[in-house]
């Protein structure tokens, strides 16, 4: 495969320092609670404000900060991504009654979980899309107590009004003024002011991704999120405007973000290169986008689109376009099985699925897609099985327990399965 435009190699910094942090910063809050997350709240954003949960009265004043037509915006969103969630979720069947042997009944139930912290970040931008994607699905799923959280905006007491507002529409039960890793601790642990949940979800930076790692076990968490990423797969047929415009909307999350194209047509990668310089001059947040395209863009020429696809599935994107002819592209989709979330041909931008289109935006990055999807309805459900057996079966199958044990030595489990017998034959 050729290079047109090669990126920099992310370094393999040393970590020791961020996980010692915030090592640091979860026992604080295990042992200080809310004392702990009040100074955090000081000390990194400037705010002072007692209470951590927003009152209600603080969620009705957001909404008559922002415009109505935001409002309608943001509503028009959630209802597509509210259709697709209970869509989704009428595809979780249970299993009743299967037998595999006569008398034995199997089956499986599928439970939400009782409680659920929706991570909304609130850094450079207020993401209140994100709120959408977490806390639609998991209400979706029945989770009990939908919680969500997110940082202050800097200096002040309050969460940005359009992600109080988003957080409301969602149906979030309770939102709390706090991000970080203190917040993904807060949580997990609990304190005073917050009790803790079942399930965290949401991206972060690297502060929050690795207080979600540090923290999974005593709660569980979705995935841990690296940066943002699109990989375009484009023949000679797509147009390279478009594709510069998708790879620049990657580029401004941040300078460690990731855009890839591979192409099987040396000109149109050219082309894309150009078209990215030309439409940086233009982009208000082109001081990010710029770094990122600079240091982690990539262009790659394939030999066909066999290798195309063979490099896709290796490198396991967060986001995945497949802008090709239409005579390939059915054949081309079914050969890629390594992605967050895939966008098929040139209509279907990237950014469609981050805000309105239905499906949801928080998604495996760094190659995790080769063994996860990204966070949907199923994210907050159990599928929890069960079994009963009738006497005869019971007589049926505890021989052929009995022996199993016995083999591993495990003779307690052996007893198990013979007393049963024994009781039944008096």
């Amino acid at each position: 495969m050729k290079i047109l435009k090669a990126s920099k190699e992310r370094t393999k910094e040393d970590r020791s320092a961020l996980r010692k942090t915030v090592g640091d910063i979860i026992e604080n809050v295990i042992e200080n609670g809310d004392a702990a997350l009040l100074e955090y709240n000081h000390r990194f954003d400037g705010c002072d404000r007692a209470s951590l949960r927003i009152s209600k009265e603080e969620i009705e004043a957001a909404y008559k900060e922002v415009p109505e037509e935001d409002i309608e915006d943001i509503k028009k969103a959630a209802a597509n991504i509210k259709a697709f969630a209970q869509a989704q979720r009428k595809t979780m069947m249970e299993l009743k009654d299967f037998s595999p042997a006569k008398g034995i009944m199997l089956g499986h139930r599928i439970i939400p979980v009782d409680s659920c912290c929706c991570y909304v970040p609130g850094g450079g931008y207020p993401l209140y899309s994100t709120a959408l994607m977490l806390g639609i699905p998991a209400k979706a799923a029945g989770v009990k107590r939908v919680t969500a959280c997110s940082p202050v905006i800097k200096g002040t007491e309050h969460i940005h009004p359009k992600t109080l507002v988003a957080m409301d529409i969602a149906g979030i039960d309770e939102i709390y003024a706090v991000g970080g890793a203190q917040a993904i601790a807060a949580f997990s642990y609990g304190t005073d002011q917050i009790q803790p949940v079942n399930l965290i979800v949401g991206p972060g930076n690297s502060f929050v991704s690795e207080a979600k790692r540090q923290c999974y076990g005593k709660v569980g968490i979705d995935f841990v999120a690296g940066p943002s990423e699109v990989l375009v797969i484009a023949d000679s047929n797509a147009d390279p405007d478009i594709v510069a415009a998708d790879l620049l909307a990657q580029s401004e999350h941040d300078k460690e973000a990731k855009g890839i194209v591979v192409t099987t047509d040396e000109g149109f990668g050219q082309a894309v290169i150009k078209a990215v310089e030309e439409q940086l001059e233009q982009l208000d947040t082109r001081e990010i986008a710029l770094r990122s395209w600079a240091d982690f863009g990539e262009v790659l020429l394939a030999d066909d689109l066999e290798e195309a696809i063979a490099y896709a599935n290796s490198y396991a994107p967060e986001h995945l376009e497949v802008n090709v002819a239409e005579t390939q592209l059915e054949q081309t989709v079914g050969a890629l099985h390594n992605y967050g979330s895939l966008f098929i041909g040139g209509n279907t931008a990237e950014v469609f699925g981050d805000y309105a289109s239905g499906t949801n935006h928080t998604l495996p990055t760094l190659g995790a897609a080769r063994y996860t999807g990204g966070v949907w309805v199923g994210t907050f459900l159990k599928t929890c099985t069960y079994q009963s057996m009738s006497p005869q079966a019971m007589m049926d199958i505890a021989p052929l327990v009995s022996n199993l044990a016995r083999g591993e030595g495990l003779i307690g489990h052996a007893r198990a399965a013979e007393i049963r017998m024994e009781k039944n034959k008096k």
